[in-house]
């Protein structure tokens, strides 16, 4: 062992009170790996740079850190042939903590605080968390220097005496706690240069295998990459998951400096879009996977990778959220994506649509949002309609908020193209200015959404979960003077036709048809809270029409579903609702005619008037479930009812 030349004591700088020796520097004790490698990384850096300004009179070496374990000794050694420190500067920069070496050196050399990963003086100590003992080795490029060899056992007293190393760099060497062996397994260290060190642009090898990529994607020209460049990196960043929709490279050095490529996924129902998923990285050092307060909330469902040194990483999160160049980072990316999709709009129309299915998530969130991404992006939201005018129109499958299963799919007309709702609006003011008739669910209201094409009368598909307690009303407050209604809320007045026969008033009864027919249904149904209206619906033939409709004011049903909403709970099939007749249907008139020949036995009932009902309740049920599953009480009753009209239908 060589002789020791000097004792004393570390000076610790009062604002930092020394917190890595207690062990509490950092939450996760496994950062101390990266806080090394990226020394090292540093030191590399120094003496490329010292080199470049021709302080060395000899050529680098190719720049490499190397990994080392022994298992008995239950050491583990950082090597760097970087640019190594003499004795002062061990002095200077290992004794004093939180006094930067990265600090000095960029006054030095005049070189940005970007170029180097630490700032603080901080992450060399974190290596205490882990191990009992520290020492350094190291010898300086710079001539005439002599290897130094320092040690510290976690105590403020350290030991510097003269090293046996014999090329330029640094190794630190951990005598590992006994709690902390894990970090002696070759296994768990190299996932934690994967996991913290994968892209620093410098080798890090182990046992002569190179361990880390390299390579960041993200700092490379997008001139320079292809499309499979860039879904290469995300299967590599992303593994076994669907390959993204669309990217967008981000590069600005002004006025801050940032980087990285952010990807849209296909968004899937078991995805929390309140959850971060992109990897903040730090000059290619990978910092946190949780980017909720410097990504805006709405493109949390992101994926990629973000690279900045000016987002300060020594300050709260609450802190983070508030900071003037996060906020501005944050209005950066969210302009840059809007841009990528209108870009993507303008260019390949097809390829947009095709990826409206998940992106339109991510813009009408953005819309509700973001008050300038709104604005960038309000041209560019599209619904899928019943127009008939391109009938080559690429468009994707669509899957629907349906109750049980929220993603249900849908087969779809291959005739519906996608509109915006300025063209919407322009192409219907004549029939029908200023409404907008719409679809939430083309299951369940596929009648309704026929009788509107019918009649010429286009719909549009708001389909998305996001849509019915959110976005309409986003929409009804940005076009205030256009009323939204849905296609089982109303009958429309192009819907519905006079139907004069109806009005002809029965000698007999003193009654019009239609007050007959009203009054049948009544007597049927037997229920007080539905409003019972009788019409006759437009149609080239009436059997293309429903026999009844059940409708659901837009505004009563809109307060149940908010209500519901904000209980948290289904919304429950409103009692008091309103059920159309359909006077032209002939199934209302062969009941009608069947009614009117109604005889009246001694008992006071007649088999013709208990036909006459159960044919009314049936007409009532079809048109329930239209708009609506039965519980199993209904279903059985339906199933029951069904069964004694056929059985009556049938007897001879």
């Amino acid at each position: 062992m060589s002789n020791v030349v000097e004792k004393g004591n570390i000076s610790i700088h009062t604002e930092n009170i020394f917190p890595i020796i207690k062990k509490s520097l950092y939450t996760d004790h496994e950062i101390f790996l990266r806080e090394l490698i990226s020394n090292s990384v540093d030191a590399i850096s120094k003496a490329k740079m010292a080199s470049l300004a021709g302080e060395f009179s000899t050529d680098l070496p190719e720049p490499e850190i190397t990994l080392s374990i022994d298992k008995e000794k239950k050491t583990l050694s950082i090597s760097d042939n970087g640019i190594g420190m003499t004795v002062e500067e061990v002095k200077k920069y290992i004794n004093q903590v939180a006094f930067s070496s990265a600090e000095d050196f960029i006054t030095k050399y005049g070189k940005t605080a970007n170029d180097l990963i630490g700032h603080f003086g901080l992450g060399f100590y974190s290596a205490f968390m882990v191990a009992k003992q520290v020492e350094i080795d190291t010898l300086s490029y710079r001539n005439g220097a002599t290897p130094v060899h320092w040690s510290c056992d976690g105590s403020p007293e350290f030991e510097l005496s003269e090293s046996s190393r014999t090329t330029p760099g640094t190794t630190i060497t951990l005598t590992v706690l006994d709690e902390e062996t894990e970090y002696l397994e070759e296994a768990r260290v190299k996932n934690l240069v994967k996991k913290y060190s994968d892209f620093v642009p410098v080798a890090i090898k182990m046992n002569g295998e190179t361990v880390n990529r390299q390579k960041a994607l993200w700092k490379e020209s997008p001139q320079n990459l292809t499309d499979e460049d860039y879904l290469e990196f995300y299967r590599y960043l992303y593994p076994f998951q669907e390959d993204p929709l669309l990217w967008v490279h981000l590069n600005t050095d002004y006025p801050f400096l940032l980087n990285g490529i952010l990807y849209f996924p296909k968004l899937r129902p078991d995805v929390d879009v309140t959850k971060g998923h992109i990897k903040l990285f730090c000059n290619q050092v990978f910092v946190s996977d949780h980017c909720e307060e410097v990504i805006p909330e709405f493109l949390m469902p992101l994926r990629g990778v973000i690279d900045s040194p000016d987002i300060p990483l020594n300050v709260s999160r609450s802190a983070l959220t508030n900071h003037r160049t996060v906020r501005r980072i944050a209005d950066f990316i969210t302009k840059k994506v809007g841009d990528r999709l209108k870009s993507l709009y303008n260019d390949n129309k097809s390829e947009y649509i095709r990826c409206w299915e998940d992106v339109g998530t991510f813009v009408k969130y953005g819309a509700l949002r973001d008050e300038k991404f709104k604005k960038q992006v309000e041209d560019l939201i599209i619904y899928r309609t019943t127009y008939q005018a391109d009938k080559n129109a690429e468009k994707p499958k669509v899957e629907i908020d349906s109750g049980d299963d929220a993603w249900a799919e849908v087969k779809e007309d291959d005739n519906q193209p996608f509109t915006t709702l300025t063209e919407y609006l322009e192409r219907n003011k004549e029939k029908h200015e200023n409404n907008v008739f719409y679809c939430t669910n083309p299951q369940t209201q596929s009648t309704y959404v026929d009788l509107y094409k019918n009649q010429g009368i286009e719909v549009l598909f708001m389909d998305s979960f996001i849509d019915t307690n959110y976005f309409i009303p986003f929409l009804e407050r940005e076009y205030n003077e256009v009323k939204f209604s849905r296609v089982d809320s109303e009958l429309d007045s192009n819907l519905v036709e006079e139907d004069k026969a109806s009005d002809i008033v029965n000698p007999t009864t003193n009654k019009t048809r239609s007050e007959e027919i009203k009054e049948m249904f009544e007597t049927a149904i037997n229920k007080p809270k539905v409003n019972i209206k009788t019409q006759s619906l437009k149609a080239e033939s009436q059997e293309e029409t429903p026999p009844a409709m059940v409708l659901l004011p837009e505004a009563m049903r809109r307060l149940q579903e908010m209500t519901a909403m904000m209980q948290q709970r289904e919304m429950k099939f409103p009692d008091e609702h309103m059920l159309v007749i359909n006077t032209s249907h002939p199934l209302i008139e062969n009941i009608y005619q069947l009614n009117k020949g109604t005889i009246i036995q001694g008992s006071g009932e007649s088999t013709t008037k208990e036909m006459v009902n159960m044919m009314c309740q049936h007409v009532y049920d079809l048109a329930l479930m239209a708009q609506r599953a039965f519980d199993a009480e209904g279903m059985t009753a339906f199933v029951e009812r069904s069964n004694n009209v056929l059985t009556k239908l049938t007897k001879r």
